[in-house]
């Protein structure tokens, strides 16, 4: 007999749906979450949402999913967070959490006893990834940046998650899938340090929250549900062959500034290529930018404003 699940204080019986908060360990913090139980057994399925606070597409995708599928629909189990980074959200702060600064992106695994960012990936960790047999990050590019949709999997796990990963990724709807040596991300520890096929989306940008682009997140999240047997759908767009990203340049701000991009997501590039110029406040250009290698720019900073360490583009090749 199938079995209820449980996460923190919320819990779904077998053909039940359970929405509500969690609460992160000791704070005030809470994140809003659905649990789908479905009426047969299947694989357990995680999707967060809104790591990052201002990457809407993802947000509204997770929220109107969780509305949406119906447990009778489903063989196993879906969680949907629907934001993880809910001050981030509310405060319209780009990619940290506003209480301590950091990027909760990148403290995975977390830590029980650190600033509220490692307690959130301390949760995520260990209350919900060791549930689930598969993991999907779904993000959206930023108030600050614009890119092409594309999708990471996780390079340092062993090589047969590795290779579910790849095998997965070539289902989505993106132009390409590339491959992160980070080992302290959302997916990327749970690849590592769990042994769970995951990766991160990204479609969308700018602040921007356009239906188009739900519909076709919301799409490829049930296409991926539908290829795990979690759930019956036949996909609405055509068919696409995702390209795999070998070498990828990611750059990042050397100094302070203003920044001026000359190049654009999806754009074709060559070796040379100018990408950018940093100036200050007099208008004086203290930084230039080049292309390494003909490539394609996967996103880029729009902000005219940058700071040392921030992003400013990425590009790779296939």
């Amino acid at each position: 007999m199938k079995k209820e699940i449980s996460i923190c204080n919320i819990t779904a019986k077998p053909g039940q749906k359970a929405q509500g908060f969690i609460n992160i360990l000791d704070t005030e913090t809470k994140m809003p979450i659905t649990i789908i139980n479905g009426q047969k057994e299947g694989k357990t399925v995680l999707i967060t949402a809104g790591v990052h606070g201002c990457e809407y597409p993802g947000i509204r995708t997770a929220i109107e999913l969780a509305k949406e599928i119906n447990p009778q629909d489903i063989s196993g189990n879906i969680i949907i967070v629907h934001v993880v980074n809910t001050a981030g959200f509310e405060k319209r702060r780009a990619a940290i959490m506003p209480e301590d600064n950091k990027n909760i992106l990148r403290v995975f695994p977390g830590d029980e006893n650190g600033t509220i960012s490692d307690k959130i990936a301390h949760v995520i960790t260990n209350e919900l990834i060791s549930k689930v047999d598969y993991y999907f990050d779904i993000h959206g590019g930023d108030l600050h940046e614009e890119l092409i949709p594309h999708l990471y999997y996780p390079a340092k796990a062993d090589e047969e998650v590795v290779n579910k990963c790849i095998e997965i990724a070539k289902h989505f709807n993106v132009a390409y899938y590339a491959p992160s040596n980070n080992i302290n991300g959302t997916f990327t520890s749970a690849a590592i340090n769990k042994n769970i096929p995951s990766l991160l989306i990204e479609r969308g940008g700018c602040g921007l929250c356009k239906e188009e682009e739900v519909n076709l997140y919301k799409d490829d999240i049930l296409n991926i549900l539908s290829v795990l047997n979690v759930i019956k759908y036949e996909r609405c767009s055509k068919e696409f062959s995702p390209k795999e990203i070998k070498k990828a340049i990611y750059l990042d701000a050397r100094e302070d500034g203003c920044w001026t991009c000359f190049v654009k997501s999806g754009q074709e590039i060559k070796k040379g290529e100018k990408l950018g110029e940093i100036s200050d406040y007099f208008g004086n250009i203290i930084d230039t930018y080049y292309a390494e290698f003909d490539s394609t720019v996967l996103y880029n900073t729009v902000a005219y404003s940058v700071s040392k360490g921030s992003s400013l583009v990425a590009y790779g090749r296939s």
